[in-house]
Order: C-alpha cells, then structure tokens, then sequence
C-alpha cells in the first residue's frame, strides 16, 4: 500500500506520487513570530513532524521546509521604543524553537526567514506584473496588488467565487481595480521604521504576507514541489493566494494541500479577545514534554482537538503504561539471548499510517502490543516479550515518543540510579527467600513499599514498578 493523504485541493484521499522517485519536498507555512506560541502552534507543527517523521520511515528522503514571517504588519504593531521589530522577531523566533525543541519537532531541512528572501519575492512580482496578473497601484503609494479578476482559477483551493468572497484587509481599497485584490507590495508608510523597509523597482517598501511564501517555498523547492502543509485557518486568504500567485507566474507549485484541524478551548476557538489562549511555556511547564506530544498527536490530524485542564490526563495514563512495559521488559530480557531481538513496525501499524496518518488506529495497535508484552511478561515468555518490547520501540520512536529533553534526560539518570538500588534490594530478598530467612525478605519488601515501589513476583523474576 502507499502512502495516502487527503488533498484539500483534490477534497480526497488520494496516493502521494512523489515528483522525483524517493523523495519528497515538503514545504509547512511557519509561525509569524509576533507573540508566544499557543498549543495551536504545537499542534501545526507537531502534525507535520509526524508527517516527515511517517515519511522518513517509509524510506522517502523528505527535504522540509518550515518559514519563519518575520515581517508583518502584526510584528511592526508589537514593537515598542526598547524593543524594535526585528527584536520583538527574533525573541519570539527563539520562544517557538524552545517549544518545538520541548516537544521532541526535528529541526527542519531549511528554515527560512520572510526577510532574507526579498530578491525572489521582487523577482516572482516582475514575473506576475508582465504576464498581466498584478500591477502597480496609481496613487503614487508604491504598493502593488495581484489582480484576482484576471486569473479565472481563482478559489479553486476553496471552492469559493470572487463574486462571494469579502474584500482583502491587507491593504486600503482606494488604489485596487477590485476590493479582493491582495498586495504582493507594501510602499513604505511615514509612520513605519526605515529598518522595515526595502527598496524595490516600485519604491521603497515591505513584502505583502502571501508573497513571502510563494517565493521561498521556490527559492528552497523549485517551481513545483510535492506538499504545502498548514492549518486549517491558513486555507483562506493565505493559501488560495499563494496558489493563484504561484500559479499565474507559471510555476508548478505544491502537486498536494495538506490541512491540519485546530485546538479549540472547551468548545471555543482560541482568542486573545476571548482571554482563553493557552501558551505552549505554560503548557510544557505544567506536563512531560512527552505527554503533551502524546496529547496533541493522539487525535487525526485532520479533526479539531479540544483543551480542557484535564484532557492530558488520559495522555498521561497511556504513557505510563507504555513506558512502564518497556522498563519491565528491558529488565526481564536484559541478560537473555532475546535482548537484541530485531523487529519490523507491525503490519497494522504501517496500513494505519499509511491511511492519512491515521494516529488513532496506529496509538490502538502500539497499545495493543503493550498488552501482548506484558500478558507474555506474566507467562515468563521472554521470547514473545522480547518481540513486543522491539516493536513497542519502533513505533514509539517513529511517533516521537522517544524524544529526549532535558528533564527527561535527568529522569532517565534518576531512574538508572534507584534502578540500581532496588535491583540489589531485590537479589537481597531473594538470598533471604531461598536461606528461608523470610523476615529479612518481608522487611526489604516493607521497606521497598513504604518508598512507593511495589514488587511483583513471577516463578522466575521480580519486577518492580513505582506506586501511583
């Protein structure tokens, strides 16, 4: 079976045939770095990991491309006298790479700002305004708009008509031959800094949103690429645009649209206005990096997902189980001729993936290879153990789960060292159980249990687990 996913352009699951045999470009539309990151944007961006990561693992050399918009009307309304555009840009560029870093988001092939790009922006502009499809505004502004009216495949990404469709916001209306038309070019504003401003063959100015895309998903990509990605919200006016601009120039552009569902907050789309925004700081301070993966990537990409102060408890629930069966495994198989047993991803598993990254259906079988391992675990079969314990692994690691971070890492060397503690309490008890000396063994067990570790015992071994 191949990969499929579901093309918003096509509206269907269709096969990703890939342009070049092996290999895929993947360009995802990147924060607008404003203001903190919210769960919203963990959620894109984790979506899209998967995406890479599924990919990677079917054997595909993914090149992956994530922007960062560094310049935008929001970004200059953020800056103040102590801390300029540029500033507010950057500090905001670095809260989103911690975020993505938290949570496990490989860093992506390429990561390009609007700002570095603006030669190919100017370039694909000439390009639009000599086949007809953009011009320069005739008051004198310096702006330039792309003239939705000439292109007739306009709102085909989302089956609108130019006819329903509201006026662009971008930009005043005095200037347009039609309200709908979005600018490709900001002329330069008396009241906006010199230092967002770049000279042009139109006049000094800034790049319109749409624009910054279209040329940097080419300038890293080429002219035609296999998948655009982005959230739902990202579909209108921002994707149609960047298709009919792309498209209009003559370029290929993306072969697949790929959309991901939105984080609501108890039934509400998120809102400043609302006051109801949750921040991935506060978020990733308050759960296990892991857990909040395991949260956002647990339901279809493709369907809305809702927050509630509980809703990663059930994450949390999974995960103990599955790292609580890899622990138990790994000490049960540690010094058996099974302890190096290679394993393929299960069938089910790649089918599922395979299905529009169907996490769901993947997350069931994951689990229910936790339940194999541990029912052979309980049945002192090391072997049918060792063979859950290896695909537990490989599915952990293709999702992500596996990912480490800093706190992790320090759980890990905790772990490792009461590890070591317990496993000689352990071989104590055992020597007084096997000497018949059963008020020591009782003792070490009291006293492993007033600590929170609860002992299990099989014919042949002792596992050990924390309480609670």
């Amino acid at each position: 079976m191949s990969v499929r996913l579901y093309d918003s352009l096509q509206a269907a699951v269709v096969d990703l045939e890939p342009r070049v045999a092996g290999h895929v470009g993947m360009y995802v539309c990147g924060p607008t770095v404003q203001s903190a990151p919210h769960i919203g944007h963990l959620r894109s961006a984790l979506v899209y990991d998967l995406w890479r990561r599924w990919l990677t693992a079917r054997g595909y050399a993914v090149t992956f491309v994530r922007n960062v918009t560094d310049i935008d009307d929001k970004v200059l309304a953020n800056a103040t006298d102590d801390e300029p555009w540029f500033a507010v840009a950057y500090r905001v560029e670095l809260e989103f790479t911690a975020a993505y870093r938290a949570l496990g988001i490989l860093a992506p092939t390429y990561e390009p700002r609007a700002t570095a790009s603006i030669p190919q922006m100017h370039a694909l502009i000439e390009r639009l305004i000599a086949a007809g499809h953009a011009y320069v505004a005739t008051d004198a502004s310096g702006d330039v708009y792309f003239d939705v009216r000439s292109w007739s495949r306009y709102g085909e990404l989302t089956r609108q008509n130019p006819d329903d469709m509201d006026e662009a916001g971008d930009a005043p209306a005095r200037a347009k031959r039609d309200p709908r038309d979005f600018a490709l070019w900001k002329g330069a504003k008396p009241d906006e800094p010199t230092t967002a401003q770049w000279d042009s063959p139109w006049g000094a100015g800034r790049p319109g949103w749409h624009i910054e895309c279209s040329a940097m998903a080419a300038r890293y990509l080429g002219p035609a690429f296999d998948i655009h990605g982005g959230g739902l919200d990202l579909r209108f006016p921002h994707h149609e645009n960047e298709l009919a601009q792309s498209a209009a120039a003559g370029d290929g552009f993306a072969q697949h649209w790929v959309h991901n569902g939105l984080v609501t907050i108890g039934g509400q789309k998120m809102s400043k206005s609302l006051g109801n925004s949750v921040f991935a700081a506060d978020l990733l301070a308050s759960h296990r990096p892991a857990v909040v993966r395991y949260w956002l990537g647990s339901a279809h990409y493709r369907s809305s997902i809702d927050y509630t102060p509980t809703s990663l408890n059930e994450a949390q629930a999974a995960l103990d189980r599955i790292d609580g069966f890899l622990a138990r495994a790994s000490r049960r198989i540690a010094d058996t001729r099974f302890a190096d047993e290679a394993a393929e991803l299960p069938a089910e598993f790649v089918a599922a993936m395979d299905d529009d990254l169907a996490v769901p259906q993947a997350l069931a079988v994951l689990h229910d290879r936790v339940r194999l391992g541990n029912a052979a675990l309980d049945a002192d079969d090391p072997a049918a153990a060792a063979r859950a314990h290896a695909e537990v692994s490989l599915m952990v690691s293709v999702l992500g789960f596996d990912a480490p971070d800093a706190d992790a890492r320090a759980d890990d060397r905790a772990h490792r060292a009461l590890s070591t503690l317990v496993d000689r309490l352990i071989a104590e008890r055992r020597e007084a159980r096997e000497s018949r000396d059963f008020a020591t063994a009782d003792r070490i067990r009291d006293d492993l249990a007033a600590a929170g570790i609860v002992l299990e015992d099989s014919p042949t071994a002792t596992d050990w687990s924390i309480d609670g």
